[in-house]
């Protein structure tokens, strides 16, 4: 079995301060806690970045400076979130991919969230998919429920991604897939078998399904941006997800990965031909 690779999602689009004092928004935040989390096992950094209001940001500069603020401290996986809660449009959401992180996170398809619809329609998600190869950026294929699947294998045959796909079960969203372990299950048993795979559990869900995953060859995601507590009245920060994660990993008898372990796993282009 592989190593475990496990993402840190620090930040996400909804937590703000009010709810925790843990949440990192601004660029200098995220990326002090991102150094933190790496140090506790994570070898991917989920980013998403935030205004002075701490409402969602669209703008590339925001995200420019947390690249800035990582530059030369870190060997994290950066993966950008190109989810449109800041900005839904093509313009906005490919903005960002000019920094050329190494992966970035792709949605193929719509869902509703608990207040609002998120659309992606065939034709954004195939022209995001077509910058991210132009730029040489691994896309992290967001599964919300079991079609997504399919239209991720479809990019593939249509030429708009290259394998072997990675995949990220978002379970326990309302609206979305039920954060249920034989629904873990089946998502696996649809993928290819060049195919790897990481679970996102929210809120509650985040320790039952990584622990399922870890045990069943795939990775984690853990972070405040899907759960704001470490067990039931006492808030979590985002290292001490990570390292709980890493903790009982090791435990189970699974090795954690480092970022270039991780890279050799996930099947990342090699830094020098991305130039």
């Amino acid at each position: 079995m592989e190593k475990l690779i496990i993402t840190a999602a620090p930040t996400g689009s909804l937590p703000r301060k009010s709810k925790t004092p843990h949440v990192p928004i601004t660029p200098q935040e995220i990326a002090d806690c991102a150094l933190r989390c790496e140090d506790a096992g994570a070898s991917i950094l989920h980013i998403h970045v935030r205004d002075e209001q701490e409402n969602p940001s669209d703008d590339p500069e925001r995200f420019a400076a947390v690249f800035e603020k990582l530059k030369g401290r870190t060997e994290l996986i950066l993966q950008i979130s190109t989810g449109g809660r800041a900005g839904t449009d093509l313009e906005s959401r490919a903005k960002r991919l000019q920094l050329r992180p190494e992966m970035a996170s792709l949605t193929t398809g719509s869902v509703n969230f608990p207040t609002s619809a998120y659309v992606n329609p065939p034709d954004l998600v195939e022209a995001l998919a077509a910058e991210m190869k132009r730029l040489h950026i691994k896309p992290e294929m967001e599964i919300f429920d079991l079609s997504m699947i399919e239209n991720a294998l479809q990019l593939q045959k249509l030429g708009f991604a290259v394998a072997p796909l990675h995949f990220n079960f978002v379970m326990g969203l309302r609206g979305a897939m039920p954060a249920r372990v034989e629904h873990l299950v089946h998502c696996r048993s649809c993928l290819p078998v060049d195919g790897t795979w990481t679970v996102s559990g929210i809120g509650r869900a985040q320790l039952p399904l990584g622990v399922h995953a870890l045990l069943m060859g795939g990775n984690v995601r853990v972070g405040l941006e899907d759960n704001i507590y470490f067990q039931k009245g006492e808030l979590a920060t985002n290292q001490m997800l990570v390292k709980r994660m890493a903790d009982l990993s090791r435990m189970l008898g699974r090795k954690v990965a480092t970022p270039n372990e991780a890279r050799h796993i996930l099947s990342l282009v090699d830094k020098d031909s991305r130039s």
